[in-house]
C-alpha cells in the first residue's frame, strides 16, 4: 500500500495479540523459542529438515546475527541523528536474513529489497556500502557481479523480475542441472507479494522453469497493511498456482531458515525449478525512520514477538548445550561494538559528492549529449556563488 496510509492520523489496522501466529503444523522449525532443539522437521512440500553444524559453525551463526543487530542499531541511531536520509531496519528479521545468506553457494546470485543487510554482510560486502546509499553519497558501491549481490531495490518488487531474468539467463547459458550449478535467490517481504511484477516472476519462472527461490519474510506488515488484509491464504501456498512447490519456515530460528534455504537454492540449482519460501518473521521496528508502527499495531503483539527474539533464542541455545559460555559473548558483543564504531566514523568522515559528479557515470564512454548538459549545469551552479542565496 501508498506510504502515505501510514501517515494518516487514525490508527488503521488494530489486531488482537497473537493474531500473527500461524496455524497448523506446516512451519519448519529446529529450534523452539526457548532455545530447545528439534533434530527434524517436515515441511509442507513433504521434506524433512535436518541441520549438522560444529560447535564453530553454531558459534558463528550467533556471532553473524549479533554483528548484523549492532550494526542496524548504529545505522538507526545515525538516521535518527541526521547522519542518513533513511533507514530500513532489519530488527526481527536477523535469522531469516542470516540463514538464507549463508545457506548460499559463492557462485550463487542474490537479488534484494533495500532491507536485506544481513545478506549483504554474509556475502561479504563491507557495511558501509549501503550506508554510503543512505546517505546520499553515491548510487550503492558495490560490485553486483564480484560479490553476486544485486544493488539495492527501492522499487517493491523490481527485484523478482530481475532475479527470473537472471535465472533465465543462468538456464539458457547451461548452468543448472548439477550439483555445483548456480541459482538465484530474490528477496522480498509479504508486501511485495501484492506486486504484479512478483506474480509476472512468478508465472516466468514456473514456465522456464528457471533456478530462483523466491525467499518472503513475512514480517506481518506491508508498512501499515497486516497480512489477512493482503491474502486469504497463506504466502507459501502461493507458488502451487505456478506450478512450484512452496514451504514456510520460521524466520526467527536461523538453523531451520538455513536449512529450508539450503535444500531450496539445490532444488533449483540442479534443474528442478523454482520454489517458495515463507520465512515467518515479525518486524520489531517502523518499516522505515519515516514509518510511525504505533499507529496501526498494538504494543502487546510486539511483546509477544519479542519472547520470540532470534538472538535470544540461539544464544539460549548456545548456553543449554554448553557450546559458548559468557566469555564467547562477552568477545562477540566487544567486536560487535568494534566494528559499529567503526562504521559510524566512516560514515561521519564521508565527503560531500560534488553536485556535477552526477554527470560522471551515466555512459562508460562519454556522450557528447551529456558532457553539454553537464556545462549547461556548472554554469547555472556557479552563478550561486557569492550569493547569499
Amino acid at each position: 500500500m501508498a506510504k502515505g496510509e501510514a501517515a494518516r492520523p487514525q490508527r488503521t489496522s488494530r489486531r488482537k495479540a497473537g493474531a500473527g501466529t500461524p496455524a497448523g503444523p506446516d512451519m519448519v522449525q529446529l529450534l523452539t523459542p526457548e532455545g530447545e532443539r528439534i533434530e527434524r522437521s517436515t515441511g509442507a512440500n513433504g521434506v524433512e529438515y535436518s541441520v549438522d553444524f560444529s560447535d564453530e559453525e553454531y558459534r558463528g551463526l550467533y556471532r553473524d546475527l549479533a554483528i548484523v543487530r549492532k550494526l542496524d542499531i548504529e545505522a538507526n541511531a545515525l538516521c535518527r541523528q541526521g547522519e542518513l536520509s533513511i533507514w530500513a531496519s532489519l530488527a526481527g528479521q536477523e535469522a531469516a536474513q542470516v540463514g538464507a545468506g549463508r545457506a548460499m553457494r559463492p557462485q550463487d546470485m542474490a537479488f534484494p529489497t533495500y532491507r536485506e543487510h544481513g545478506v549483504l554482510y554474509c556475502r561479504g560486502i563491507d557495511p558501509i556500502m549501503p550506508l554510503s546509499l543512505f546517505r546520499g553519497v553515491d548510487q550503492g558501491g558495490w560490485d553486483s557481479d564480484k560479490y553476486k549481490f544485486n544493488m539495492y531495490t527501492i522499487v517493491i518488487g523490481a527485484q523478482s523480475l530481475h532475479g527470473t531474468g537472471y535465472a533465465m539467463g543462468i538456464n539458457f547459458d547451461g548452468k543448472v542441472g548439477t550439483s555445483d550449478g548456480e541459482a538465484v535467490m530474490a528477496f522480498m517481504g509479504d508486501g511485495a507479494t501484492s506486486q504484479g511484477d512478483v506474480h509476472e516472476s512468478m508465472v516466468y519462472a514456473g514456465v522456464f522453469n528457471a533456478p530462483i527461490v523466491f525467499f518472503v519474510q513475512n514480517n506481518q506488515f506491508a508498512i501499515s497493511e497486516p497480512l489477512e488484509r493482503q491474502t486469504r491464504v497463506p504466502l507459501y501456498q502461493r507458488s502451487s498456482g505456478y506450478g512450484f512447490p512452496g514451504v514456510r519456515v520460521d524466520g526467527n530460528d536461523v538453523l531451520a531458515s538455513y536449512a529450508v534455504a539450503k535444500h531450496a537454492m539445490d532444488h533449483a540449482r540442479t534443474g528442478n525449478g523454482p520454489m517458495l519460501v515463507e520465512a515467518y518473521t515479525y518486524r520489531m521496528g517502523p518499516h522505515t525512520t519515516t514509518d510511525d508502527p504505533t499507529r496501526y499495531r498494538e504494543s502487546a503483539e510486539l511483546e509477544e514477538w519479542k519472547a520470540k527474539d532470534p538472538i535470544l533464542r540461539m544464544r539460549s541455545f548456545l548456553e543449554k548445550q554448553k557450546v559458548a559460555d559468557d566469555a564467547f559473548f562477552a568477545s562477540v558483543d566487544a567486536d560487535a561494538q568494534e566494528i559499529a564504531t567503526d562504521l559510524r566514523d566512516r560514515v561521519l568522515a564521508m565527503p560531500n559528492p560534488q553536485p556535477v559528479s552526477l554527470f560522471d557515470n551515466v555512459y562508460p564512454h562519454g556522450s557528447p549529449l551529456v558532457d553539454a548538459q553537464r556545462a549547461e549545469f556548472t554554469t547555472y551552479h556557479a552563478s550561486f556563488e557569492g550569493s547569499a542565496h
